[in-house]
């Protein structure tokens, strides 16, 4: 089976800064894409940034020149550094997947249960 673990979700200031990482492990034979979502109260759940295996990143509108994707391909792993953080990037963040076990060769999708992120003086 795979695990998603996410961790770094904290209160923080407008204009302050947070790193959130997440450990994709398990029988993993690859990982295809890493990623991290986030949902507010109320809103549905929406792509914040990727990055693929090959090191292309996509980058929702809202967080682009404020946030940065990477990836550790070696250690399974992705962090997401958040600066400048708004009251609006308060949300759930959630990481997510694309990954093929060795057991299988389909293309799974799998998610962590998230990180709280709350942005407020």
């Amino acid at each position: 089976q795979v695990q998603l673990v996410e961790s770094g979700g904290d209160l923080v200031q407008p204009g302050g800064s947070l790193r959130l990482s997440c450990a994709a492990s398990g029988s993993i034979f690859s990982i295809n894409v890493m990623g991290w979502y986030r949902q507010a109260p109320g809103n549905q759940r929406g792509l914040v940034a990727r990055i693929f295996s090959d090191g292309g990143t996509n980058y929702a509108d809202a967080v682009k020149g404020r946030f940065t994707i990477a990836r550790d391909n070696a250690k399974n792993t992705v962090s997401l550094q958040m600066n400048s953080l708004k009251p609006e990037d308060t949300a759930i963040y959630y990481c997510h997947a694309l990954i093929t076990q060795y057991s299988s060769s389909r293309l799974m999708s799998y998610w962590g249960e998230g990180t709280l992120v709350t942005v407020s003086s």
